[in-house]
C-alpha cells in the first residue's frame, strides 16, 4: 500500500536537505507554505520542524514577503475604508525604558497621520503598549471594523494580534514550545492589514533592518522605516546614534542620525511606572529623555513620509507638535496623500 506524502512535506524537504542540498524558499513557496498554516492544514510535528529549520537558516526577504502575503489574505477585512497613514507593530515590550513610542503614535494620529498599532502583551517583566494605552484611557479594538471606527474618531487604534490574526498569534507561541525565536516575530511586523502607506519597523538586531527594507520593496510598500529601536520597538533612543534604513516613494535609502543626548545621562527606568508616563503626556511632569524619545521618533516618521527633507527640519516640526499637543484640534487624515 502506497502512503501519500503530506502536502506540506515538500517545504520541509527544501529547508532540510542537508548542508549542500538545502535552499531558501522562493516567494511563491513561502506563500503556499504559510497559506497551509493559515488554513490549519499542517501537523504539529511539521510546524516544529519548519520553524526550527527556518530559525537556523534565518528568513530571507522573499520568504518574509511570501509569508506576509499569505497571512494578510487570511485576515477578515474591515467594513468600510480606513484612511490609515501608519502601520505600527508593537511586539517587543520595554524593559529599560517607558514605552515613549506610544505617545509618538498618538501624537501623530492627532496631527493628521492616522495610526493603526497592533501588538501583544505577555506576563513577563516587560512593559507593553497595551498597558501604556490603558494608562492613557485608550481601549483596544476587538475587530478591524472597530479599529477603523476608532481611527476615524481619534486618529489612532490598537488591536491585539490574537484578535487581528489568531493563526499568527498561535504561530508566535511556538517560541515557548521550541525555545527558539520564531520567524513569525519578523513576519508579524509586515502584516499591515489596513494597507497603510508607511510601515514602522523597530528591530533589536540591526541586520534585520535591511531584511525588512528588501521585503518591503518586494511587497511594493510605498514607505517603510526600519531602525534599531529602544528595546526592539520602533522608538528612537535619544542617547545613541540612529541608523535609518528606509523606503520613501518606493525607493530605498539609508541615513545616520547623531545622538540627541550624551549616552546614559538622562536614562530612566520603567520602575517610575505609568503614572509618570501619563503625567508627561498631560504636561504635569517633565522628562527630558522621554520627550526626546517621542519627538525623535516623530521626526523619523516625518522624514520618511517626505513631509520634512532632513533631520533638522523634522525634529523642529516634531517639537512643535509636542509643545502644541494640548491645543491642537484633531486633524483630518490628509497628511499621507501622494505617498
Amino acid at each position: 500500500m502506497t502512503v501519500e506524502e503530506h502536502p506540506f512535506a515538500r517545504f520541509i524537504k527544501i529547508l532540510g536537505k542537508g548542508r549542500n542540498g538545502m535552499r531558501s524558499l522562493t516567494r511563491q513557496e513561502a506563500y503556499e507554505a504559510m497559506s497551509l498554516f493559515a488554513r490549519y492544514e499542517v501537523e504539529p510535528e511539521q510546524l516544529g520542524a519548519f520553524m526550527s529549520l527556518l530559525r537556523v537558516k534565518e528568513e530571507t526577504p522573499d520568504e518574509l514577503a511570501g509569508f506576509a502575503m499569505a497571512l494578510r489574505e487570511s485576515m477578515v477585512k474591515p467594513a468600510g475604508n480606513a484612511e490609515v497613514c501608519i502601520d505600527w507593530p508593537a511586539y517587543a515590550g520595554k524593559r529599560r525604558q517607558l514605552p515613549w513610542f506610544v505617545l509618538a503614535a498618538v501624537l501623530l494620529g492627532r496631527n493628521g497621520y492616522p495610526v493603526f498599532m497592533h501588538g501583544l502583551s505577555r506576563d513577563d517583566e516587560r512593559l507593553y503598549s497595551e498597558e501604556a494605552l490603558k494608562a492613557l484611557e485608550i481601549c483596544d479594538s476587538k475587530s478591524l471594523s472597530e479599529a477603523v471606527a476608532y481611527i476615524k474618531q481619534g486618529g489612532f487604534a490598537y488591536m491585539k494580534i490574537g484578535n487581528l490574526s489568531p493563526v499568527t498569534a498561535e504561530l508566535m507561541e511556538t517560541r515557548t514550545l521550541l525555545g527558539l525565536r520564531s520567524p513569525i516575530n519578523t513576519v508579524v511586523r509586515m502584516l499591515n492589514p489596513l494597507s497603510a502607506p508607511l510601515m514602522m519597523q523597530g528591530v533589536f538586531h540591526p541586520n534585520y533592518a535591511q531584511v525588512h527594507q528588501q521585503a518591503g520593496l518586494i511587497l511594493e510598500q510605498p514607505a517603510l522605516i526600519a531602525f534599531r529601536g529602544e528595546g526592539g520597538e520602533a522608538e528612537r533612543a535619544p542617547d545613541r546614534n540612529c541608523n535609518l534604513t528606509g523606503i520613501s516613494n518606493g525607493e530605498a535609502w539609508e541615513e545616520s542620525w547623531p545622538a540627541m543626548l550624551p549616552p546614559g545621562k538622562y536614562s530612566q527606568e520603567t520602575s517610575m511606572g505609568l503614572a509618570h508616563f501619563k503625567s508627561v503626556w498631560l504636561g504635569s511632569s517633565e522628562d527630558k529623555y522621554g520627550e526626546l524619545a517621542v519627538t525623535g521618533t516623530v521626526a523619523i516618521v516625518l522624514r520618511t513620509l517626505g513631509i520634512c527633507a532632513n533631520e533638522e527640519d523634522a525634529t523642529a516640526r516634531a517639537m512643535q507638535m509636542w509643545n502644541a499637543r494640548h491645543t491642537t484640534a484633531l486633524k483630518g487624515p490628509v497628511a499621507c496623500q501622494g505617498i
